[in-house]
């Protein structure tokens, strides 16, 4: 049989430029690849034809030999004789490397259904200070979805049948054309399963999962912050009739507030309030620490209120190490309320005798407020 002219192949005149004949492939090639025509015996060697047409015509060398030779230039070892053994080649170049894999991978799919994977949960954790301190080996319960235990995860009725869907021939996907791109997406029948069941699982409405209630032992590490998310790989759901592995569990930690300590980072903050007393005569106050225990701090005699002192090494362990951070007392000096008939006379025997020297910042601040009152004076 004849070979057909490779211009009229193309549906162009022989002057065509190189943007006409580039044109006129795209369009032949969607219309006729062989994943438009499944059912199209002649479909690959038209598809193949049109390919060599484009190879011989978009090549310069190639085109000049055709024009004056016809296709003898290509007979016998000829001139552009090789290169026909693979019809995607062509095709890759234009459509940008889709290939000889299928209609579809030209728009981004893969023409095949990807394996399914069970659902990735998210649990909620709280937990204390204490236990981000130290670290904790827990059990939670987590609602998973399981294979049905009636139909062991078919979706189907004990002896009833599983059918291949009729609508995407068990595909579990549908092609739609929409001009001249064709898309994929789940057949709307068997919800992307390529399976359909005459006689739905009652217990599982056909799911072929239930959601059930899994308890599992999991280990917080020492040092865990605020918002930190845990990775569990594999268990989260199991996939749909066991078509993959299962998706994974988020643990996310959140940590209650303190009444004593607040946490930045590794370091611990508290405010510890001092007496009067303490404060001007020096002396020990106990505070206690984040792993359960105490410490005694030495106050300096005259200690004001604000004055923070630092306790290295008694912060938060540090995630992942054996350090810790440190932590800082801000004190507060406390004024004496409730006071008995003796402990006034006492006082006020106290600020008789009391002069400038032993309250600085009070006689600096009164200084400052006499030359702001003089100013406006003036």
């Amino acid at each position: 049989m004849a070979k057909r002219d490779y211009y009229e192949i193309l549906g162009v005149e022989k002057n065509a430029d190189e943007k006409q004949l580039k044109s006129a492939f795209r369009k032949k090639a969607m219309g006729c690849h062989p994943d438009r025509h499944p059912d199209d015996p002649t479909a690959e060697a038209r598809f193949k034809e049109l390919n060599e047409a484009y190879g011989i015509l978009s090549d310069s060398q190639k085109r000049a030999a055709y024009d004056r030779m016809g296709h003898a230039a290509f007979e016998g070892g000829g001139a552009g004789a090789q290169g026909f053994g693979d019809f995607g080649d062509i095709f890759s170049q234009i459509f940008g490397g889709a290939g000889g894999g299928g209609f579809a991978d030209m728009f981004g799919g893969t023409g095949r259904q990807q394996q399914a994977r069970g659902s990735d949960l998210r649990y909620e954790l709280e937990i204390t200070l204490a236990e981000s301190f130290a670290g904790k080996d827990m059990q939670i319960t987590v609602p998973v979805r399981e294979d049905c235990d009636t139909c062991d995860g078919i979706g189907a009725e004990p002896g009833a049948s599983v059918e291949t869907c009729g609508m995407c021939g068990g595909a579990g996907r549908v092609r739609t054309q929409q001009g001249f791109f064709q898309m994929e997406r789940p057949c709307p029948k068997c919800g992307g399963q390529g399976e359909y069941v005459s006689d739905p699982c009652k217990t599982c409405d056909g799911s072929g999962q239930t959601r059930v209630e899994r308890e599992l032992d999991v280990t917080i590490p020492a040092g865990v912050e605020d918002g930190t998310r845990i990775r569990l790989s594999g268990e989260g759901d199991a996939a749909p009739k066991g078509a993959g592995p299962r998706g994974d569990l988020y643990l996310f930690v959140h940590i209650k507030p303190h009444d004593i300590f607040e946490r930045e980072g590794a370091n611990l903050f508290c405010r510890a309030p001092l007496p009067m007393t303490v404060a001007a005569l020096g002396g020990d106050i106990e505070v206690p620490t984040i792993d359960g225990g105490r410490t005694r701090m030495k106050i300096p005699a005259g200690t004001q209120t604000g004055q923070r002192m630092r306790l290295k090494g008694k912060g938060m362990s540090v995630l992942r190490s054996n350090a810790r951070g440190d932590m800082y007392v801000e004190l507060a000096v406390e004024t004496p309320s409730k006071l008995s008939a003796k402990q006034k006379q006492l006082l006020e025997e106290f600020a008789a005798e009391s002069g400038h020297d032993i309250s600085p910042q009070h006689q600096s601040f009164l200084d400052k407020a006499k030359r702001f009152w003089d100013d406006l004076v003036d």
